[in-house]
């Protein structure tokens, strides 16, 4: 039996305009009556959203409007699981696809609105209200038959007959043939009738500011901002492992019998000779810095989780993130001696018993100045 020929294919594809590229995708586009959507470029090809959040964003655009589009609920009616869901739903509410926002109700309670917008970047630009449309002026109707004697003008002359002046001369209109005519045909002229003229029509006012709506006009420009980078931005490069400030051979024998001892208390630690030798600085700075090795056994093997897949990756995200800073030496520790402020006593001036600060007692400083004066002028008058 010949195998049988899909002959609906084979006409589709004979109706496509153009020769058929030999390599690549070959649209057959047929019109859609109903139960269609339309969506945009930006979003079908989206470079930084991943196919699940491209089709699940379709999906909820081809929802009516009040669908519960929950986690829970596009699980129901989706393959892919509550994770992968909830991952696409982030990535749309990152580039503004999808936003959840809370709104007061006039009775007074708060819910919480979930907006799908088809296309975000439209939302920033200012609208322009749409032009008020006026209905079509009724065209002209034509001028009545004449007699028959009527020369009949062409389109162009028709047109502008309306406009020409209202009075013109009579043309004459020769009798085609060898005979003469007794009397060439006066073609009866009539005033064409003024076309009417709509009246001026009113300016129109500006239509009335209309509010955003409240779940929108409590965002200020830009309205959709990403709280959390996408699954496809750029990370930041690893930390790297640390290290001693002097890799002795002390430390490197130490650290290197430690990891190969991981596997005697923890099966699940065994390392190569290759992932101890990447490790071995990262545990050299531990030790540097007088960690004991109980203590750097117990943090690296507590709370493993299961299954364990890379160890060595484990171990090295562990001293790293974890790594104890050096322990503070003995003039670190020692309290700071605050100095010692120095407070003059008050005294008692010997001659007018008035108070004064000053080491030791004696007489205030307008007493001494008056026995100087008084000292003076007695050295004076002597």
């Amino acid at each position: 039996m010949d195998t049988q020929q899909n002959t609906a294919l084979t006409r589709a594809l004979a109706e496509v305009p153009g020769p058929l590229p030999a390599s690549g995708v070959i649209h057959i586009a047929i019109p859609h009556t109903d139960r269609f959507t339309v969506v945009g470029n930006h979003l079908a090809q989206h470079p930084d959203l991943s196919c699940t959040a491209v089709g699940i964003a379709v999906r909820i655009q081809s929802l009516p409007q009040g669908i519960e589009i929950g986690i829970k609920a596009l699980a129901a009616r989706c393959r892919e699981g509550e994770k992968r869901i909830a991952a696409a739903l982030r990535e749309l509410e990152a580039f503004g696809y999808l936003q959840r926002v809370r709104d007061r109700l006039p009775s007074g309670r708060v819910i919480t609105r979930t907006v799908f917008c088809n296309q975000p970047t439209a939302l920033l630009r200012p609208r322009r209200p749409a032009a008020p449309q006026h209905p079509a002026a009724p065209a002209p109707r034509p001028a009545p038959a004449e007699a028959p004697a009527r020369v009949p003008t062409s389109a162009p002359a028709r047109a502008q007959a309306p406009t020409s002046a209202p009075a013109q001369a009579p043309a004459q209109v020769p009798t085609p043939g060898p005979t003469p005519a007794p009397a060439p045909a006066q073609v009866p002229t009539s005033t064409p009738a003024p076309a009417p003229t709509s009246p001026p029509e009113p300016d129109t006012p500006a239509p009335p500011h209309v509010p955003p709506p409240p779940f929108l006009a409590a965002h200020p420009t830009p309205l959709f901002v990403p709280l959390v980078p996408p699954p496809t931005a750029p990370k930041p490069p690893p930390v790297p492992l640390p290290r001693p400030d002097e890799l002795t051979p002390e430390l490197d024998r130490a650290a290197t019998a430690f990891l190969s001892d991981l596997r005697r208390h923890t099966p699940q630690l065994t390392l190569s000779e290759t992932d101890v030798r990447q490790l071995v600085p990262g545990v050299a700075a531990w030790l540097e810095r007088a960690a004991h090795p109980d203590a750097v056994r117990r943090t690296l093997t507590t709370d493993l989780p299961h299954p364990l897949r890379h160890p060595a990756k484990l171990l090295k995200h562990r001293l790293t993130a974890l790594l104890p800073p050096p322990l503070p030496g003995s003039q670190d520790l020692a309290v700071p001696v605050r100095p010692r402020i120095t407070v003059t006593p008050f005294q008692t001036c010997d001659d007018c018993d008035r108070a004064f600060r000053s080491p030791a007692p004696g007489h205030c400083r307008d007493c001494r100045e008056h026995r100087a004066h008084r000292s003076e002028a007695t050295r004076t008058a002597a």
